[in-house]
Order: structure tokens, then sequence, then C-alpha cells
């Protein structure tokens, strides 16, 4: 039976470049592998799934709240990558379940775990209920050499826990950092709310 993967990381630990090779790997055996990706998502282009290290491949279907996978025609399609999973409505990721299991079609989902807050992301919390089998994609510190499990936002070259959850943005806006880092980061900018977390600890 297929099963439904999530591989999360931080911004920059190479999960669209992850994606990427994967689906390489897959058409160089001539098989068939449909990539989705958020429609909300158009920081290099309406469908481009694009890495930060340059690797960019087009995709097949744009994901919104309308979307229905039910209706898709997935006749011989051997794979499903998902990029920006993280973003995907939960009743999307329960589509993609119930395609593992009624079509057995594997699906490989990659996205961030949580926000610039430390929350997790809709989709991401139904992946982390449903899915398989979680890897974590590992990355390092931007500021030391610990490894990153958090996401840090810069406003004005400073971090900041102010704005909307979803704010897209690449390395000028996000940066990944070890919990230490971003306690630190966020103490010169955020003092009260630090103090809060902290608080809570």
């Amino acid at each position: 039976m297929a099963k439904l993967y999530f591989r999360y990381g931080t911004v920059s630990s190479a999960k669209t470049l992850n994606l990427l090779a994967v689906a390489h790997n897959y058409r160089q055996q001539n098989k068939k592998v449909l990539l989705l990706k958020p429609a909300l998502d158009d920081r290099y282009g309406k469908n481009n799934i694009k890495s930060r290290a340059g690797l960019q491949t087009q995709a097949d279907l744009l994901i919104d709240e309308s979307t229905d996978l039910t209706h898709i025609c997935l006749k011989d399609v051997d794979c499903i990558l998902v990029d920006e999973a993280q973003f995907m409505p939960v009743k999307i990721i329960d589509q993609l379940r119930h395609i593992t299991l009624k079509l057995n079609i594997p699906v490989i989902c990659y996205g961030l775990r949580t926000d610039f807050r430390t929350y997790l992301f809709e989709g991401t919390r139904r992946l982390m209920e449903v899915a398989d089998s979680i890897e974590e994609v590992k990355s390092t510190c931007f500021y030391c050499h610990k490894k990153a499990v958090v996401n840090i936002r810069h406003v004005n070259g400073q971090a900041s826990l102010s704005g909307q959850t979803i704010e897209l943005g690449a390395d000028e806006r996000y940066v990944p950092a070890c919990f230490g880092c971003y306690l630190e980061q966020h103490a010169q900018t955020d003092v009260k709310t630090i103090e809060q977390f902290l608080s809570l600890v």
C-alpha cells in the first residue's frame, strides 16, 4: 500500500531541491509524477517550483480552497509531489491521504513545520496527524552551528514577531535558527513578547 510522506524542515533546508531531485529520478525511469503547489505561492512565478539553488520546474496543478482532487484524473500517475505543503488546506491533505489508500499512489509532501512565531501551519498539523512517515530535512542555524529548528522573520533587518502568519519571502526575509538564537534575536526587538514566552517554560 502506498504511503503519505511528510518531509519538513526550516527555511533554506533544501526541501524544494529534494523535491526536484525526486521528480527527476522518477522521470529518468520514465515514470509519471504530478507536481502540486499552493496557488498563493507566486514568489518565482505563478507555476514555477524553484529551489534557492536555482533549479526549477513547472507545477502541474495549483491548489487553493476550491480545488477538489477527487475530480482530477490520476491515471498512470506513479507519484505525487507537493511543494510548500504547509499552505495546503486540510481537505487537500485528507484527499491526498485518500489517494494513497484508494489509488495506491505514493504522495510526498515537503514543507515548513512552524511559522515565524513557532506555531504549526494548518497543513503541517494535518500532515503530522495522518502521514505514514514524517522525516526532518535538517539544516544549520544562520547564527551558529547548531541544528535549525525554527524560522526568524526579518523586517527592516531586525527579527520581528509582527504581521500576518503568511507573508511570502525568501532569504531576504526569513532565516533558519536554533531556539537559543531565535530567543536572542527577538530579545533585541520584542522584549515583552520573549519575556512572556520564557515565563511559560
